[in-house]
């Protein structure tokens, strides 16, 4: 007999050799039903793995991360399963889970139509009720080689070659007549995948390179319910409508040109969007005790060699010659921070000393991934970089996360927050790595905020906190990053001098709260649907003429607003009827469009439109400008 130590510490005895999956059985129907995967001391293994000594095992259902990516890892299997029955000459690159669902690589001469898809999801409702078993075994490497020899898959066995020198066996996945090159693990049977849709298919290149073939891949999802998977459906018919590169050419906010890929144009409206949310930033860092300093866009190889990224990150640089020296365009701010602390002596009474940048930086990033303003090659980072000792570091965290915790506020985003611990890969004392990292979760805990633990992906020289927003329709955006840095200030012999009158080295935290200034225009315009708060709105007020003969009294209204310090504020010259104006300013998402005619003009008040209600009324001018100012002032969100 074992001891088998389960959820909440309860202790049970079974049968040497008992699975996983049968212990799931004897503690409930459900259990078992909803078993996804299961962990042994910790350690993810196969349900069906037999248990011959005592330890603690945790059944992973769909709930949990690791139960999503095995259901639907399996759910990809279905997929390669499908294809291979409808088109058996299809050859197979690879088939993993993503975040929301799963993918498969195919090389077919069989172009995958949306027509096609529909065929194969018929196949693969077929495999779902046929309930095939997945079973594991493995392979010696000549005996893994020879297998996928004889089924005509090359990428199978690139894969298995490049893991055949390690002397370790090659695992597979059965599921009836299917096999797969796989290392698991996977939920019991097929039957258990009730509710999944294919969603899309494009084009990729075997293993991300360009030199390489391009094959079709597959996209889709899966739910345990049906419910479930028909709100997801939903959720990305309403993003497609958010979609912020439709909206940024239908607002006329932004250009993405072929003549600068990765390099976005933005428009006077966008740039009024920009500049509100930079004015922002600016106010509220001001109010944590934030200094604002510009560094070069352009520096030399030296500087970039300091600091490690001239040998670790090349390759995403941008370099030149000047002079005969070697120079890089920033792809981060950082080194140029150091410089900034080090031009002067500092002593302890400085620190913690909060220094803000929006630095215009530049990163090599492959034509395929880039993607709207989620992912460019030139974008203005709102870094900051804090210099303190060791014994400010708590503190410094909180004011951080204070900040974080406004900025979020005011958009209506929610977070979660990951600490991400020492990777192997790292530099440093253990005992400093120790002590940053028990700072950052004890930094958060007294502010009650909750998290979970992302390990061992911490950078190689600190650990760090991650905040992933939240937006209305439920995806999370990485924005926010507040990352403890032990190295930097060594590699820069950065000082301060203590109250002992002795040199001592500051500790440093790297943070940016948007991420990046286009990044998060992109995200706000998906979270509003380019819907914008007033005070953030490029144009505010939208005021309509009912005819040409009140344009008189539709410029003096604007510049009374604009006087009264309201200034983004637009007439609508045109001679079209009042109806045609008012829905052009419905589909521009202008907060309030006035209308002027006669009795409006005769009375000095004008007639509201609400963005999103309609017709609030008739208002006198002092009581609209109040009304907006308040919006303005509150930062309201409707």
């Amino acid at each position: 007999m074992i001891n088998v130590t389960l959820k909440g510490g309860v202790v049970k005895e079974f049968e040497n050799g008992t699975t996983v999956l049968e212990i799931a059985k004897s503690l409930g129907a459900g259990l078992f039903k909803a078993a996804c995967g299961c962990k042994v001391n910790g350690k993810q293994v196969d349900l069906r793995t037999p248990l011959n000594e005592d330890c603690e095992v945790e059944i992973l259902t769909f709930d949990s991360a690791e139960g999503k990516e095995n259901f639907r890892h399996t759910c990809s299997h279905i997929l390669a399963q499908a294809v291979k029955r409808l088109f058996p000459e299809t050859k197979l690159a690879i088939g993993p889970s993503i975040e929301n669902g799963f993918y498969y690589d195919f090389d077919s001469d069989v172009t995958f139509t949306p027509e096609v898809l529909e065929e194969i999801e018929k196949e693969m409702k077929k495999i779902v009720k046929e309930a095939l078993p997945l079973e594991k075994f493995e392979l010696d490497p000549d005996e893994a080689i020879a297998l996928m020899e004889s089924r005509n898959e090359p990428y199978k066995v690139e894969l298995i070659k490049e893991h055949a020198d390690k002397g370790e066996k090659i695992s597979f996945y059965r599921q009836g007549e299917f096999e797969e090159l796989c290392a698991g693990p996977h939920i019991p049977d097929t039957g258990r995948i009730k509710a999944f849709k294919l969603t899309s298919c494009t084009g990729a290149y075997w293993r991300g390179d360009s030199k390489n073939k391009m094959l079709q891949r597959i996209y889709g999802t899966a739910f345990t319910k049906a419910s479930d998977l028909e709100a997801y459906l939903q959720m990305i018919e309403e993003a497609k409508k958010r979609d912020h590169r439709k909206l940024g050419k239908e607002l006329g906010l932004f250009m993405l040109l072929d003549e600068g890929p990765g390099f976005p144009f933005f428009l006077p409206k966008g740039m009024l969007l920009r500049n509100t949310l930079i004015d922002y930033w600016r106010q509220v860092h001001k109010k944590y005790g934030y200094v604002e300093i510009s560094t070069p866009m352009m520096l030399n190889r030296s500087l970039w060699e300091r600091s490690g990224h001239w040998d670790h990150y090349k390759e995403n640089m941008y370099t030149t010659v000047i002079d005969n020296t070697d120079f890089a365009i920033k792809p981060m701010n950082c080194p140029g921070g150091m410089l900034v602390y080090k031009s002067q002596p500092h002593s302890y009474r400085d620190l913690p000393l909060r220094m803000g940048e929006l630095g215009l930086v530049h990163r090599h990033e492959l034509s395929g991934a880039l993607h709207g303003l989620f992912r460019v090659r030139c974008f203005t980072q709102d870094d900051a970089h804090i210099f303190m000792t060791w014994e400010q570091m708590k503190d410094e965290i909180k004011n951080v996360v204070k900040l974080f915790d406004e900025v979020y506020s005011v958009f209506g985003l929610t977070y979660q927050i990951e600490v991400s611990t020492m990777p192997e890969d790292h530099m440093g004392d253990i005992k400093d790595w120790d002590f940053a990292t028990e700072t950052l979760k004890k930094a958060i805990e007294e502010m009650g905020k909750d998290y979970i633990i992302n390990e061992g992906d911490g950078a190689f020289y600190g650990p760090k906190l991650d905040f992933h927003l939240s937006d209305c329709l439920g995806r999370t955006w990485q924005c926010g990053t507040i990352q403890l840095d032990m190295q930097l200030p060594e590699r820069f012999e950065l000082e301060y001098t203590g109250a002992d009158n002795e040199k001592h080295r500051p500790v440093m935290i790297h943070r940016v709260v948007l991420g990046s200034i286009e990044r998060f225009i992109g995200v706000i315009t998906e979270h509003f649907a380019g819907a914008f708060p007033v005070w953030l709105a490029p144009e505010q007020i939208r005021i309509a003429p009912i005819a040409d003969r009140h344009q008189e009294a539709a410029f003096a209204l604007k510049k009374q607003l604009e006087g009264a310090g309201i200034e983004r504020v637009e007439v609508d010259t045109r001679s079209e009827k009042l109806g045609y104006k008012l829905r052009e300013s419905q589909l521009a998402k202008v907060p309030y469009t006035l209308v002027i005619g006669d009795k409006e003009a005769e009375n000095g008040c004008v007639s509201v439109r609400k963005r999103g209600v309609g017709d609030i009324g008739s208002y006198s001018i002092a009581d609209f400008e109040a009304m907006i100012k308040n919006d303005i002032a509150t930062k309201a969100i409707w």
